[in-house]
C-alpha cells in the first residue's frame, strides 16, 4: 500500500513538472494577441513587400523563412521576389548567373562574399529561387564602404567612384535623419563605448538606404518582394522600412520580428509593435554558427 502511495506521488510529481509543453516559437500580432499561421500569411500575401526580421543565429528564423518562402510562392507564383541582407549588391552579377545556371555551386561559392552560416542558413532560399526560377536580390551596401562611412563619415563618398556609388543608397545623404530612434539609440552608443563612433549610425544608414534602393529598383506593382535581414534593419517600422516609406509612401509593408523571450506564453511589454508579426523563441534556443 506505502508503495502504491509512493508510486502514485512520483506520478503526480512528474505530472506537475512536466505539465507545460515546449513549443519553439509562438505567434503574436503587433499588440501582443495570440494569433495562427494561417491568418498571418493571409495578411502577408496580400503586400506589396515583407519584411523578415530574423536573428541571425537563430534555427527557427531559418526554418520559419523558408517556410514562409514556399507558402508565399503558392499564393503568388512568379510574382515573388526574393531579397537579402546577406548578399552585397556588388555581387548581384554572380548570384544572377548561378540563378541562371550558368556554373557549378563549388564555383559559386567561391566568387560571392557568403555569410559563414550561408550553408545551413540561407542556401535553401537561394536553391529555392533557383528551382522556381525567381529573382534573388542581393540588396546590402558592399561592407567595405560601410566600413569607409563608419571610419569618415559622409565625407568618405566623395572618395569613390562613379561606378562604386552605383552600389550605395543615392538618396542616402539627402535623407539621413539623425533623430530617427534607431540612430539616435547609436549615436547614444558611441557615448558609451569607444568601439562605436559618432559616425556609426551613419553606416547602419547606408545599409538601410542601400537595401530600401535596390528592393525598390528591383520591385514593380503587383509583386511581393520578400526580403530577408537582420531584425533591427525592420524592427519599429525604422531602418530599410523607414527609407521605402520615404522614397516610395503609401505601398502595403508588412513586417515580421523575431524576439527572444525567457518565457513563451505572453508578449513582454517591451516587444509591442515592434513588428506587424512577432515570432517568439526560447532564449535558450541552440544558435547555428556564425
Amino acid at each position: 500500500m506505502k508503495k502504491s502511495i509512493g508510486f502514485i506521488v512520483v506520478l503526480a510529481f512528474i505530472s506537475f513538472a512536466f505539465k507545460c509543453d515546449k513549443p519553439a516559437y509562438m505567434l503574436y500580432s503587433q499588440k501582443g494577441k495570440q494569433m495562427k499561421y494561417e491568418k498571418m500569411m493571409k495578411q502577408l500575401a496580400e503586400a506589396d513587400m515583407v519584411f523578415f526580421g530574423e536573428q541571425h543565429t537563430d534555427p527557427i528564423s531559418h526554418w520559419l523563412e523558408i517556410e514562409i518562402t514556399k507558402d508565399l510562392f503558392a499564393v503568388r507564383g512568379e510574382s515573388l521576389v526574393l531579397g537579402a541582407e546577406m548578399f552585397e549588391a556588388d555581387n548581384q552579377l554572380i548570384l544572377d548567373e548561378y540563378l541562371q545556371g550558368a556554373f557549378a555551386e563549388k564555383k559559386f561559392k567561391a566568387d560571392v562574399r557568403l555569410w559563414p552560416n550561408y550553408a545551413t542558413d540561407y542556401k535553401p532560399l537561394v536553391e529555392f529561387a533557383k528551382e522556381n526560377e525567381l529573382g534573388f536580390i542581393a540588396t546590402d551596401i558592399p561592407r567595405r564602404y560601410a566600413s569607409m562611412i563608419h571610419k569618415k563619415g559622409f565625407e568618405g563618398l566623395d572618395e569613390l567612384s562613379e561606378e562604386a556609388m552605383q552600389y550605395i543608397g543615392p538618396d542616402l545623404v539627402a535623407l539621413y535623419d539623425s533623430t530617427v530612434p534607431s540612430y539616435a539609440a547609436m549615436l547614444e552608443m558611441s557615448e558609451m563605448s569607444e568601439h562605436v563612433n559618432s559616425n556609426f549610425p551613419k553606416a547602419q544608414a547606408a545599409k538601410d538606404a542601400t537595401m530600401a534602393h535596390f528592393i525598390l529598383k528591383n520591385w514593380s506593382e503587383g509583386q511581393l518582394f520578400l526580403h530577408y535581414n537582420g531584425a533591427y534593419h525592420s524592427n519599429d517600422f525604422e531602418g530599410i522600412v523607414w527609407w521605402i516609406n520615404k522614397l516610395k509612401p503609401g505601398l502595403n509593408i508588412q513586417t515580421i520580428a523575431v524576439v527572444q523571450q525567457a518565457q513563451l506564453d505572453s508578449l513582454e511589454s517591451e516587444n509591442n509593435d515592434v513588428a506587424n508579426f512577432v515570432v517568439v523563441v526560447p532564449d535558450n534556443m541552440t544558435n547555428t554558427s556564425r
